[in-house]
């Protein structure tokens, strides 16, 4: 796998068949590692180890509707009232972040509504604050980490 632009973790990898394995903390099971997983447990871990978020308040590829599609968040962060706050989309690290996927995370945005937006293929990350009022997305320079 690809060392990525995040901290370090302790993971757990093992075989199944032909797959390779990755342990993930917050569904308490063994997943497929493919480059995309590798990133959103790189990042997971990153939510949770350096900006000190809650495991409680994470989902991870959570099923929501919009337009009456079935999509998946890869995290969505809550508050502590159920609301969503961070929504994380995660690419590959071969993957460019491009203008379309800032466009898929706001459509999936425009359903949840959470206050801030990350994309991430490990190497490069963005962050935007969204003003719903203003329908604005405002970039900030690092992920905001956890207030309680």
């Amino acid at each position: 796998m690809d060392t990525l632009n995040l901290p370090p973790f302790d993971y757990k990898i093992k075989k199944s068949g032909a797959n390779s394995l990755i342990f993930d903390e917050l569904r308490k099971k063994y997943v497929v590692l493919t480059p995309e997983e590798w990133v959103r447990q790189h990042f997971l871990h990153y939510l949770i180890q350096a900006l000190h978020y809650p495991k409680g308040l994470i989902s991870v590829e959570r099923g929501t509707t919009y337009n009456r599609l079935q999509k998946r968040t890869d995290l969505c962060v809550y508050d502590h009232h159920g609301k969503p706050h961070l929504l994380v989309e995660c690419k590959a690290a071969h993957i460019p972040i491009t203008q379309e996927v800032v466009k898929q995370v706001s459509v999936y945005n425009q359903t949840l509504q959470a206050k801030y937006v990350v994309i991430t293929n490990g190497l490069q990350h963005f962050c935007w604050h969204v003003d719903f009022s203003a329908q604005q997305y405002h970039p900030l320079q690092e992920v905001p980490a956890f207030k309680p």
